[in-house]
């Protein structure tokens, strides 16, 4: 049997879930799916950060273990994270432990070199570990991006062609909040019509990297560009590091 690469997920606080009677730890199984068709070990991280503060040496070590890590969607980071004095009413599912866990996880994967998808909030994640900022709200409805499809283009030359073969894809969103001030060394390499940053990339990274502000799992049983994403991850895993 050929070796499943083990794929790293933190995953999401849950404040109830019928089947396990309790608050739960929970990843989207859709996303969870589409790193097993590539050929991933999909494993679940627990977030640990008391207090709401994560140990670099600790989640260093935690990472040693794996071949490559996928940064999930999620609830708003809080905006004292990029520092930001007051939150907008409209954020929510703020969680300083689920917070502190994901910004240490993004540093020490990108200092170490391992291979990483960000989705959504991941995408945020990078990008303000690497000292960008967030819109803290688009406006409300009408003008945010959720339960929403639409294209979105990629930039010629950018991983995102490279990867999927087309410059230009049906993303299926689902955020309130995209990127304001970049990040240190990303660059856009796909953007929507309204003009919001749909992805990163970072050309100075140490592994393969790529950051999307949609949802590729939604999708990706049935779009061979969405699956693609989950695929160069694991392929890029399966490299030595």
């Amino acid at each position: 049997m050929t070796h499943r690469p083990l794929i790293a997920v933190p995953a999401r606080f849950s404040a109830t879930t019928s089947a396990l009677r309790y608050a739960a730890e929970v990843n989207a199984r859709a996303l969870i799916e589409a790193v097993w068709r590539a050929g991933g070990e999909p494993v679940t991280l627990h977030p640990h950060a008391p207090g709401g503060t994560a140990d670099p040496a600790e989640v260093a070590a935690r990472l040693t273990r794996f071949d490559g890590l996928l940064l999930p969607g999620g609830g708003d980071l809080a905006p004292h994270r990029y520092g930001a004095a007051d939150a907008h009413e409209a954020v929510y599912d703020v969680d300083d432990e689920q917070d502190a866990f994901d910004l240490e996880l993004a540093r020490q994967a990108l200092a170490g070199g391992l291979p990483t998808l960000a989705v959504c909030r991941g995408l945020q994640v990078v990008n303000t570990v690497l000292g960008g900022t967030l819109h803290q709200d688009m406006g409300g409805p009408g003008r945010e991006h959720r339960h929403v499809r639409h294209p979105v283009s990629f930039a010629p030359g950018s991983v995102l062609t490279r990867i999927t073969g087309v410059d230009k894809a049906e993303a299926s969103c689902y955020h309130h909040q995209h990127v304001n001030r970049l990040g240190e060394g990303l660059t856009v390499t796909a953007r929507a019509a309204d003009g919001t940053v749909e992805a990163l990339e970072l050309p100075s990274a140490r592994a393969w990297f790529v950051a999307v502000q949609w949802h590729p799992e939604d999708t990706a049983h049935e779009d061979p560009a969405q699956q693609s994403l989950f695929d160069a991850l694991v392929r890029a895993a399966r490299s030595p590091r």
